[in-house]
């Protein structure tokens, strides 16, 4: 490994993580089981992929049809759906290379890129990713300043729609993130929306999907909230492949992904996913993101940047 993949890796993890790693075990099974461990990067033609931002029984009901859709066209390998327990888990198969694609937020991409993989793809719904802040409807929360001395729940310190963009919004409208909250990361959207449900936090932050999700699975809790403000788009979601992944294996799933608009099955694949579709795209594409992190970096809260 080269000098300079190693201080990104370290970078990486001690940006994202700060915690102790579990230790590896072997890889034998072809069957598409939930799979949380950290385990050593398959030589096999059964090719891990995985996305951070569902809990395990949301993302085999989205994702696994779409992974067999792509596995029917895809020759010769086959993709396998590997769940994640939460963003800090998934951060840390990214770290260790043991995914060969991943479904990633545009942070996720960056960092990830710098550990050797490659952006491909990415969600063609830039104009839906940004963030929300939910109170429940009977709080008394009203202007942004209400918040002070409260606590504030998100997913997770990477996520970008539903953390550093609603962090930003904040600050913006003069709340110092790191003083005037009590910051709770309770690793996913719906923990997050439970939280304010409960009454446990004052407030939570989430994003359009995250927030339709929860409406769609729990509308008398949802009823129960209330989405107080929303924060400006950035360019979101995208597909992340391993540097050591074959260049023909790679535009095999970026074909499969691109034309998947373009028929009813991958029509009904993208509206069961709740996205319009998937362009071909490469770092270029996440300028913005990165613009946004030097700056959050340099006024908001310290992060680890790609």
């Amino acid at each position: 490994m080269s000098i300079s993949r190693a201080c990104s890796r370290r970078v990486f993890l001690s940006g994202l993580l700060g915690t102790a790693l579990a230790g590896c075990d072997s890889d034998s099974e072809r069957d598409y089981q939930p799979d949380y461990a950290i385990k050593p990067a398959l030589s096999s033609q059964a090719l891990r992929f995985s996305s951070p931002f569902h809990p395990p029984e949301a993302l085999f009901r989205l994702y696994l049809p779409l992974v067999d859709h792509i596995n029917r066209r895809l020759n010769p390998a086959q993709l396998r759906l590997e769940a994640a327990r939460d963003y800090e888990t998934f951060e840390q198969k990214l770290y260790y290379r043991n995914l060969a694609f991943a479904l990633c937020n545009p942070y996720q991409m960056l960092m990830a890129e710098a550990n050797g993989f490659r952006i491909f793809a990415k969600m063609d719904d830039d104009a839906a990713y940004h963030g929300l802040i939910v109170t429940r409807a009977d709080s008394p929360i009203e202007t942004v300043s209400d918040l002070a001395g409260q606590a504030v729940c998100y997913p997770a310190a990477s996520s970008v729609a539903s953390t550093l963009l609603p962090q930003a919004f904040l600050f913006e409208q003069g709340i110092d993130i790191r003083h005037d909250l009590d910051n709770r990361y309770v690793g996913s959207e719906e923990s997050v929306l439970m939280n304010v449900y409960y009454g446990k936090a004052a407030a939570g932050a989430t994003w359009t999907a995250g927030w339709q999700r929860f409406q769609r699975d729990e509308p008398a809790r949802a009823a129960q909230l209330r989405v107080r403000w929303q924060t400006p788009a950035l360019p979101g979601f995208g597909v992340v492949a391993r540097d050591d992944i074959a260049a023909d294996i790679v535009q095999q799933v970026t074909t499969i992904l691109v034309e998947l608009k373009h028929s009813p099955e991958g029509r009904r694949l993208l509206e069961n996913l709740g996205i319009h579709g998937f362009v071909a795209a490469d770092r270029h594409a996440y300028g913005e993101v990165l613009s946004f992190l030097k700056h959050f970096n340099d006024t908001i809260r310290p992060i680890a940047l790609p």
